[in-house]
């Protein structure tokens, strides 16, 4: 058993979600309030250290009208346990899990960072060897009561997660601008597919425009 899985993302039409300098505000501020009511749905919000370290992002509903108890769990993917320590997802504005692996666990819990995150009610989930068993996650997520997940990524968690089946829809909003920049991150990075018939298959479900962006939805098939 595992949370329902919606990949949520915005891009430019060239498929960046951040210029080669990091820049990454890309959405209109009509689906910023899209992308807040998703969180407000959702049980708990899932990231990439990757994110943590380039945004520092505070994974809260803020741009809807929303009460602190609608805020979803904030979930971080960081194997090395590379977490900041005055990192704003763990503050007291949610409840955090950060996700590691289990090499880097010793010499963690030893350390006078784990004591500080634990002192802020912060939860810790090891698994794997070198990097996360996102599956294990799963499964875990679930057993703390987490039905739907709200997945932002980065590009290289994105692809980690489809590539083991582990996302269920796709929701995505295409913005009319071109960065290009062969160091830009993607949607989904990682180590990719070798071949065109390996490729996760979608299906599109939905599609509307949102001010001056386009919103599609996707199943994954």
């Amino acid at each position: 058993m595992r949370p329902y899985v919606i990949l949520n993302a915005a891009m430019t039409l060239d498929g960046k979600i951040a210029t080669q300098t990091g820049s990454s505000n890309i959405s209109g501020k009509e689906d910023l309030e899209r992308v807040h009511e998703l969180r407000k749905e959702c049980d708990a919000i899932m990231v990439g250290i990757g994110t943590v370290m380039a945004d520092d992002p505070r994974l809260t509903i803020h741009k809807i009208d929303a009460n602190p108890e609608d805020n979803p769990v904030r979930v971080v993917v960081d194997s090395k346990c590379r977490t900041p320590i005055d990192a704003r997802i763990t503050n007291n504005d949610a409840k955090t899990i950060i996700a590691c692996a289990n090499e880097y666990k010793h010499d963690f819990m030893e350390s006078d960072k784990y004591e500080t995150f634990k002192k802020r009610g912060v939860k810790f989930f090891f698994s794997g060897d070198d990097r996360v068993d996102l599956s294990l996650l799963m499964s875990y997520l679930h057993e703390e009561g987490i039905e739907k997940l709200m997945l932002e990524g980065g590009a290289t968690l994105n692809f980690s997660m489809i590539k083991a089946g582990l996302i269920d829809e796709i929701r995505i909003c295409v913005a009319p601008m071109v960065v290009g920049g062969a160091n830009a991150k993607t949607f989904f990075d990682g180590e990719g597919f070798d071949l065109m018939d390996d490729a996760v298959k979608l299906e599109l479900v939905d599609s509307y425009s949102l001010g001056k962006d386009l919103i599609l939805t996707y199943k994954v098939i």
